[in-house]
């Protein structure tokens, strides 16, 4: 960037010394009706009458400046030479930097615009070569280019060498001051008298030849300096006496060559390179205000001609102009909706690797519409390119940098997964078939809460988690086939136990609640049943003990806290300290209920039930503070339950 800043300020000076220049050269010698006289006054014959003299030269002297002849419009250069590679570039600054021409700067800027172009595209190639190989753009380091160290000091010859020649044109400007004001004393001190005037007639021709070949003067004199040159010239015609036959032979000859100059002129329309066209038309307007006169009778035809043929080709180059100003406006704004587009682009979510994947596609084809887009206006064509660039970058590094978390949630879930695969395999070859069963159906639960990893890691961790968890479940079945036919019998048991509940729903005697209690006990006492038909057992029994309950207006806890006193006396017979054990866990379950109470109930005092949503997030947590209550009095009641457990026992 910092180079890029740099490259447009350098460009900025060497535009405003050649626009120095170039107001010189206009300015060295205006194009006035006033001058042309005065060269036609030269040419005057000696014999044509003083007062006829007089009244040409008063009558011609009125300052024009005809805008048509010496309008000045931008100039556009011919298209630069395309330089496919940077070598190409440097060869070419070395050879401007080490011959004896003098560098134009048209081509020193376009060689600087070709050089940094590769020199971008390449930087920003390396760094999209870097972000999709998934490379962190924290820590991306801008390799220096050796090439760009070569440019820089060819480009710092040929500037050197631009900047003595603009100190030389200046020392050359300052000499052609003082050579032209020598010239003007000289032609005052010939315009003194007709005799002086008659006999330095061809000094003053010489004067006037010296004048024409000295060129370039400072910008600031060059005005004041033609004023003073015309005034004393025109009074030196004044006093001249040329003969009839002298002055017609030079009208003659100076006809001829104006001539041949509207005609030059007027074929420029037909060239096809407008600027060309232009170039040639100033130095076509150079010979013929060099020129001198012609016959009075003619002046205004020969003018009035050139003038027409100056006009059309001034148009054209306006024109010209104009349509490239329209064409850079219509490209600004097409580059600003690519940006906008970027923009919008940059900005979306994306759920996943597809999305990502989708909108980079789309953001490399604007990027190829970009590039069949030409300039924009000269003040914004930086600007919008690097808007354009800022939305791009911000894309793709958003892009790296969820590739980069997406490739650390992989390793870490990889991990994961490693760490259950070893777990399982620890157990595979357990015999403790109820533990072990258990601990592998955790282990399968989650592995399924553990996110993606790539396929082929991931499809040989799982391959070995199940041949683990197989392993194990077919020793078990194999090992447990005997216990099979049992575990059928228990499952006919129970559902006759289920079917015995269901008739009690009928029932409506006193009795029907120990009844209830009873079929219960039963149930609990009955062994294991099929796994795969142990859930649907299960809900059924719960939904028709449910019924009961609710039917004999029996509440849940106590239908709870009556199967927890039935369960006792098995707690009790693992052995003495079975159930002090039990009434410790109790109480810890009794203290952590009564806290949690505390902590709901602290936080519905912050709660603001004045909207509708309050209300209800009140209404959510009164029911849970309430259902916590109701647990811990059925934790009450257990503990309650196994002390007159341990009171009997005693």
């Amino acid at each position: 960037m910092m180079d890029s800043q740099e490259n447009a300020l350098e460009k900025a000076k060497v535009e405003e010394l050649a626009a120095e220049n170039a107001a010189e050269v206009v300015n060295n010698e205006p194009m006035t009706e006033s001058a042309e006289t005065t060269a036609e006054a030269a040419e005057a014959p000696a014999e044509v009458a003083k007062e006829a003299a007089e009244a040409e030269v008063a009558a011609e002297t009125v300052e024009k400046k005809p805008a048509e002849v010496v309008e000045e419009a931008k100039e556009v250069e011919p298209a630069p030479k395309t330089y496919e590679t940077k070598k190409d570039v440097i060869d070419r600054l070395k050879e401007l930097a080490h011959s004896e021409e003098v560098p134009a700067k048209e081509e020193v800027e376009a060689l600087k615009t070709a050089f940094y172009k590769l020199h971008i595209a390449e930087r920003e190639a390396r760094l999209k070569e870097y972000l999709d190989a998934g490379g962190d753009p924290e820590k991306y380091q801008i390799v220096p280019d050796e090439d760009e160290e070569v440019y820089k000091s060819e480009m710092a010859l040929i500037k050197e060498r631009r900047s003595k020649l603009f100190l030389q044109q200046e020392e050359e400007k300052q000499e052609n001051l003082k050579r032209k004001l020598e010239i003007i004393e000289k032609v005052k001190s010939m315009a003194t008298s007709p005799e002086e005037a008659n006999r330095s007639y061809q000094q003053f021709k010489q004067l006037q030849q010296e004048w024409k070949e000295i060129k370039l003067v400072p910008a600031d004199k060059a005005n004041e300096l033609w004023r003073s040159y015309q005034l004393y010239v025109e009074q030196f015609y004044d006093l001249l006496k040329l003969n009839s036959e002298a002055r017609e032979y030079d009208f003659k000859k100076n006809l001829e060559i104006k001539t041949r100059l509207c005609e030059a002129a007027e074929k420029l329309d037909s060239e096809e390179d407008v600027i060309s066209a232009f170039h040639q038309l100033q130095k076509l307007h150079q010979e013929f205000r060099e020129t001198g006169p012609v016959a009075k009778e003619l002046r205004e035809e020969v003018w009035a001609r050139f003038k027409a043929a100056s006009t059309v080709i001034n148009k054209k180059h306006q024109q010209h102009f104009d349509d490239l100003r329209a064409k850079e406006e219509e490209n600004l704004t097409r580059k600003t909706a690519l940006c906008e587009k970027v923009e919008e682009i940059a900005q979306r979510e994306n759920k996943g690797a597809s999305d990502w994947e989708k909108n980079t596609k789309e953001i490399m084809e604007i990027q190829s519409e970009w590039k069949t887009i030409g300039f924009a206006p000269q003040k914004m064509n930086v600007k919008i390119f690097e808007r354009f660039r800022a939305a791009c970058d911000d894309f793709f590094g958003k892009k790296a940098q969820y590739f980069k978390d997406l490739k650390q949630r992989f390793s870490e879930n990889a991990e994961k997964k490693r760490a259950l695969v070893e777990q399982a395999q620890a157990l595979q070859d357990s015999t403790d078939w109820k533990s072990t069963g258990d601990k592998l159906i955790a282990l399968q639960k989650e592995w399924k809460t553990i996110g993606m990893v790539p396929k082929k890691l991931g499809d040989q961790l799982w391959n070995d988690f199940l041949a683990a968890c197989n392993k194990f479940f077919e020793a078990r079945n194999a090992a447990t086939s005997g216990t099979r036919h049992a575990e059928k019998e228990n499952l006919e048991k129970k559902r006759g136990i289920i079917e015995k509940l269901k008739a009690l729903v009928e029932e409506a005697g006193e009795d029907v609640q120990e009844k209830v209690q009873q079929l219960t006990d039963e149930y609990n006492g009955i062994g294991h049943v099929p796994f795969k038909e142990k859930d649907k057992l299960y809900k059924e029994y719960h939904e028709v003990l449910d019924k009961i309950y609710k039917e004999l207006n029996i509440s849940v806890n106590r239908r709870r806290l009556d199967n927890f006193r039935s369960s006792l006396r098995s707690v009790a017979e693992r052995g003495s300290g079975a159930l002090d054990t039990e009434r410790a866990r109790l109480m810890r379950r009794y203290e952590s209920l009564k806290q949690e109470i505390q902590t709901y109930e602290n936080n519905l005092g912050f709660l603001n039930a004045s909207s509708k949503k309050g209300n209800s997030l009140i209404d959510e947590m009164n029911r849970k503070v309430q259902k916590l209550k109701d647990d811990c009095e059925l934790v009450r009641q257990k503990i309650k339950a196994i002390d007159a457990e341990n009171s009997e026992q005693e």
